[in-house]
């Protein structure tokens, strides 16, 4: 109920998206513990998309949230029907925590109006809510407060106390205990108030064009964030699990049908959530019979006991919705990441602040196409190193890391590139050459390109490595190629590459083409025959 009211929903709402999405993810779900259901992060990214459509009527939003959830559902079977489960790979954690952190905070802030018992304007960005807390007119309303501050302490205190204690239910009906017997509701006290009876009805979604149109980006963010919070969950729990696997294409699937099957009995947006998984864990839940128990004591409330929550004051839901969305705040990350890779500090900083000044979904979808950036712009100019021997071994080390250890000479130049060669990073790999060669021109003969970290050549950067050796062997330097494996050697040796490089100039190590460079020895057959072995 507390989630629905950050989405903008009648409480009733949070209990219909507690029922069906679990009972349809039990069936077709691997994660044995995770619990789906409304959380926190769905709710206000549900919040931001439908409040931008300035919608006039409670009856439309509720439809549009509802259409939501079947779009989104739609979106994710889709996803695991195609096998795209990987696609989680590319929301970086840089990326989730800033997210993450600047919803919390947008989150917390929201709820301050149940809190302190004063109106203010739903909005997804910080400097409106800030802006309409220090312009707002009315009282702050002392009773609620009170009720609010006493149910984040003591959900502190009972979570610090004994974690097994479900603290959440003890304050709501403490709170409502309160309210009922010293009238609090009759001093001003915002209550939950009368909650229909009875379980969701079966309707469809209004299923137009236009409102398709409208809700798609939300729905796309919806489904992609919804699917990382839900696996990294599962995931989680996983590891304390061995007698199962999570299967994250199948979770796609699970989550998507949860999702279209809960839009169809009144559910807005659901994903498995970390507290109530916690829980379903540390009560020891073995199978989906778990999740199924849950829906139905909440069938069961629905039927014949939502009268109870008339007296709930809106302030303990507040408390615990600030209490949950505070452990989402992970600043000895940042501080970590600001220590120790200070570009992906960036990337947090960048999609946290988006998240807070411009929008909810722009913040997710601008952070990760920053890292996506970063990832191409770390390719493009990839780690390198010039290689010397150390001694007479047949060890090669960077002549920077290692100056007093290796030997480094005039004549011959090794050069190890660390990353696959494409079109957007072969000009810098050309500059390296160029430059290296540049500094001796008239004393370097040989060149080595040690291949062991070049995963892969694509078409275009054959072509150009072909003409860069092609003219360093007209300035009488000869180039060799060191330690290929099977993608790359597969290249070297279908292309034009090895009509201009020779297949004798193909070598395992780095000593065995500085021995042959210098003429001390030729290669045996069985060095000929792996360095020149494509299919391995």
């Amino acid at each position: 109920m507390a989630y629905a009211l950050i989405a903008g929903l009648p409480p009733i709402y949070g209990l219909y998206a507690a029922l069906t999405p679990q009972i349809v993810y039990a069936f077709l779900g691997t994660s044995r513990q995770l619990a789906v259901g409304p959380v926190a992060m769905d709710s206000l990214l549900v919040a931001s998309g439908l409040g931008a459509l300035s919608l006039v009527s409670p009856d439309q939003y509720i439809q549009m949230a509802i259409l939501l959830a079947l779009l989104m559902g739609l979106i994710q079977l889709l996803l695991g029907l195609f096998r795209m489960g990987f696609i989680v790979a590319f929301l970086s954690k840089p990326v989730i925590s800033g997210f993450t952190s600047a919803a919390a905070i947008i989150i917390g802030l929201s709820q301050l109006k149940h809190l302190l018992g004063i109106t203010i304007p739903q909005s997804n960005k910080l400097y409106i809510v800030v802006e309409s807390i220090f312009k707002n007119n009315s009282q702050i309303h002392f009773p609620t407060l009170a009720i609010g501050f006493s149910g984040i302490i003591l959900l502190l205190i009972i979570k610090k106390w004994g974690r097994r204690i479900p603290a959440s239910l003890v304050i709501v009906v403490l709170g409502i205990g309160w309210v009922y017997f010293t009238k609090q509701s009759e001093k001003g006290v915002a209550v939950v108030g009368l909650i229909p009876e009875g379980l969701p009805f079966f309707s469809v979604p209004d299923f137009e064009w236009e409102k398709i149109q409208v809700l798609f980006s939300t729905a796309l963010t919806l489904a992609l964030v919804a699917f990382m919070e839900a696996i990294s969950v599962a995931k989680a729990i996983e590891e304390k699990h061995k007698n199962y696997e999570v299967n994250p294409n199948q979770e796609l699937i699970a989550l998507g049908a949860s999702n279209i099957i809960g839009s169809l009995f009144q559910s807005y947006p659901t994903t498995g959530g970390f507290s109530r998984t916690a829980v379903n864990d540390q009560a020891g839940a073995k199978s989906g019979i778990a999740p199924l128990i849950t829906a139905s004591i909440i069938a069961v409330v629905l039927s014949f006991f939502t009268h109870w929550f008339f007296y709930l004051p809106k302030a303990i839901l507040a408390s615990i919705i600030i209490v949950a969305v505070a452990n989402l705040i992970n600043i000895n990350y940042a501080i970590r990441l600001y220590k120790t890779a200070k570009d992906e500090f960036l990337v947090l900083l960048f999609t946290f602040l988006l998240t807070l000044f411009i929008g909810i979904t722009e913040g997710i979808l601008l952070g990760i196409l920053l890292s996506l950036l970063l990832l191409v712009y770390r390719n493009s100019k990839p780690h390198f190193a010039f290689l010397g021997r150390i001694g007479t071994t047949n060890y090669f080390k960077n002549i920077h890391r290692f100056p007093d250890e290796v030997t480094s000479r005039e004549d011959l130049v090794i050069l190890r590139f660390d990353a696959q060669l494409f079109f957007g990073n072969f000009q810098y790999f050309k500059q390296l050459v160029n430059e290296a060669i540049s500094k001796n021109p008239d004393v370097i003969k040989g060149f080595i390109i040690n291949g062991r970290s070049i995963n892969y050549i694509d078409s275009s950067a054959a072509e150009q490595l072909t003409d860069l050796i092609s003219s360093l062997q007209k300035k009488g330097i000869r180039v060799m190629f060191v330690g290929a494996i099977g993608p790359a050697r597969d290249v070297i040796l279908k292309s034009n590459i090895i009509k201009v490089l020779k297949k004798q100039n193909l070598f395992i190590t780095s000593g065995d083409a500085t021995d042959s460079f210098d003429g001390i020895c030729k290669k045996t057959p069985l060095q000929k025959k792996l360095s020149r072995q494509s299919n391995s």
